[in-house]
């Protein structure tokens, strides 16, 4: 592996970047096929991802970043397990990429349904830099590793566990994510909640699947303000989703409002099936506030407007998907594991 440069990585994943806010025909090529290896991955999702990853790789956002951290460009780089999520488009890119940028080599065990374009992307930046091209290895089973970083559900996490408990790892779980209404949102900041909602299908940890909702609240302003996002329903798949849930809750007599893409039903539950947004009432801040705190471990991220002070990511409305380099999922820092292997 040749010689570790901070400065010269900053560069190359910046004009990485650069390539993927601007697609080139040829990458057009490979976003537009995608829908056919994994039906949930449409052109408009693909290109979605891949933009906003490049958004992500702004050189003075990548420098603020990596000076946090002790990069030693001397130390000899550890071999690192990483088994990605395929949930969303190159949803674990970020993995990736932290493993890269602090010098490590990254083993790349990549999800069946997100396989091409991590490799797309990757083989991109060998040919701005190609000191990267012994950087990674793409394999079927994890062997011959220092540390891993494993992402999955909540049953798969007690194998990681079991597997890899025994070398420095992260293993994450399920988590969801959830929005605090006040009431007094605009039909503006509605709209861009129906992005954090509805974006890739509303498959991501970062998608909003529950609302806190103050009690008496009008939810008729919410279906009025998310109604452009209505073309959703559309996708076969998700609407296959809507149409089963919807005969569940009519069989079974369960009450739940509905605007014909989307249901809300009143849950304390924070994982709401596809097609279906859980709802709670709160009295009070303080409340809320409190059963953040004691959910904090199954939530992701928090949309809000409100004042509010949690351990919980909080994002504005229509932000959830769209995170910085320093918002590392489940909260945990993975380039301070990184930098201390």
């Amino acid at each position: 592996m040749s010689k570790f440069n901070i400065k010269n990585s900053i560069n190359s994943f910046s004009t990485l970047g650069k390539q993927l806010i601007t697609p080139d025909a040829q990458l057009m090529a490979i976003i537009e096929d995608e829908r056919y290896h994994n039906a949930w991955f449409t052109p408009e999702s693909v290109l979605q991802a891949v933009t906003a990853i490049g958004k992500m790789l702004k050189e003075e956002d990548l420098q603020t970043w990596l000076s946090k951290y002790n990069l030693d460009n001397d130390a000899p780089g550890k071999k690192v397990g990483l088994i990605l999520a395929g949930n969303i488009p190159l949803v674990g890119f970020h993995d990736v990429l932290c493993v890269l940028a602090s010098g490590n080599h990254a083993l790349i065990k990549s999800s069946s349904q997100d396989a091409r374009l991590i490799k797309t992307v990757l083989e991109r930046l060998v040919a701005i830099d190609d000191s990267f091209t012994n950087q990674y290895s793409f394999i079927e089973r994890l062997a011959d590793f220092d540390a891993v970083i494993a992402t999955g559900s909540n049953n798969s996490s007690r194998y990681f566990d079991y597997y890899f408990g025994k070398v420095p790892n992260i293993i994450r779980k399920n988590r969801n994510s959830i929005a605090l209404l006040t009431g007094d949102e605009t039909a503006e900041q509605l709209f861009k909640l129906g992005h954090d909602i509805f974006d890739y299908y509303g498959l991501g940890c970062r998608n909003v699947s529950k609302l806190l909702v103050p009690k008496d609240y009008n939810f008729n302003f919410f279906f009025e303000s998310i109604e452009d996002h209505k073309a959703i329903i559309h996708h076969h798949k998700y609407n296959n989703n809507y149409d089963y849930n919807k005969s569940i809750y009519l069989v079974n007599s369960d009450k739940h409002l509905d605007n014909g893409f989307l249901m809300v039903k009143e849950d304390d539950r924070l994982a709401s099936p596809l097609a279906v947004l859980y709802f709670s009432y709160y009295d009070n801040l303080a409340q809320a506030q409190e059963l953040f705190q004691k959910q904090s471990d199954n939530i992701q991220c928090i949309v809000t407007n409100a004042p509010i002070n949690v351990a919980s990511q909080v994002v504005s409305f229509g932000q959830s998907q769209h995170p910085e380099l320093w918002d590392y999922a489940d909260g945990i820092d993975t380039m301070e594991f990184l930098s201390n292997l």
